[in-house]
């Protein structure tokens, strides 16, 4: 099977001015500007296959944005090429645009004075979809996304979760094969996340839609994908399983331990200790995992312990700083 989305060697730079400070200096860029080149993403090679969920991790700056917008078509590169469905996407072919969509969670495609509903139309007519078909497709996803009663209602008026899941809505009215998330959910409550995480997953189980993610929330990230891209200072550091990541970077474990009453003092010798009321916490390297349980096991009013992997967002950022290269 093709895959549906192939990159390699893809690299894009930017040239950016460079002003020193100063009126002497303002006035000799305007004959002779002083400019450096940035290497927003560098050599980036990787395939999605068709129905996958991918998150696209990095800090930021690190390229995400900007290789979500050469897959869209929107930037061209310097060099490297892409394929997604099959189409070079710079070259905007009107059969590639029916078949995609690219959200960015502070872009908004929607009329702000307008209900959302009159905003489907206006996508109805760009896309020319037939009115029977958008119909289906619309009631389809306002009852997946629980917002029957909001279509009618000013974009303006609606919460920032409301106007969200209105601008997912938007993006797959015309059912796209391929859906470019950047971050979708960013400023959102834990209740619209999830609906929104639940949503996404349901269309991709639906359609077999191809979903890549871009986010910096890990729950986005655990509820949707298995599959993570890690970029960082334009290079791609990692391309595997979730639980892959956890094994290359997850260099520590929490030690939980319980007891009684107070705990006792001393724990810090193994390592970095939180304590709260009858409750110490360890962060320890793997290797020193055995050698501290060995010596905690027979405290006195020890009553649980446990071993567990550090949360993911810790991960991720123990990640980003291990692959990050210096300026």
């Amino acid at each position: 099977m093709e895959p549906v989305i192939e990159v390699s060697h893809l690299c894009r730079t930017y040239q950016v001015a460079q002003k020193k400070a100063g009126l002497l200096a303002s006035i000799r860029g305007l004959w002779k500007a002083e400019t450096r080149t940035v290497e927003a993403v560098r050599d980036v090679s990787f395939r999605i296959e068709p129905g996958e969920m991918v998150a696209f991790l990095g800090p930021n700056g690190a390229g995400k944005t900007t290789t979500l917008k050469m897959l869209a078509g929107l930037v061209y590169p310097t060099s490297g090429t892409a394929r997604v469905l099959g189409f070079q996407p710079w070259e905007r072919h009107d059969a590639f645009r029916r078949q995609f969509s690219l959200v960015m969670g502070q872009k908004n495609q929607l009329w702000w004075d307008l209900p959302a509903a009159d905003s489907f139309e206006l996508h109805r007519e760009i896309y020319s979809l037939e009115r029977a078909r958008f119909d289906r497709t619309l009631a389809e996803l306002v009852e997946m996304f629980g917002v029957d009663k909001l279509t009618r209602q000013p974009v303006r008026e609606l919460s920032l979760g409301e106007r969200m899941k209105m601008e997912l809505i938007a993006s797959l009215l015309h059912e796209p094969k391929v859906l470019l998330l950047d971050e979708p959910t960013i400023g959102l409550d834990v209740v619209a996340q999830s609906t929104i995480q639940r949503c996404l997953r349901e269309y991709n189980q639906r359609k077999g839609a191809t979903i890549i993610l871009t986010s910096h929330y890990m729950r986005d990230v655990e509820a949707l994908c298995s599959r993570v891209l890690m970029i960082v200072s334009g290079r791609l550091q990692y391309d595997g399983q979730l639980g892959g990541l956890l094994d290359r970077f997850g260099r520590i474990k929490l030690v939980r331990l319980q007891f009684e009453e107070l705990v006792p003092e001393g724990l810090d010798r193994f390592g970095e200790c939180k304590i709260i009321g009858p409750v110490a916490e360890l962060r320890l390297e793997k290797n020193r995992v055995a050698q501290a349980l060995s010596a905690v096991v027979d405290l006195p009013g020890l009553v649980d312990l446990s071993v567990q992997d550090p949360p993911l967002e810790d991960v991720v950022a123990m990640a980003f700083g291990s692959g990050a290269e210096k300026p």
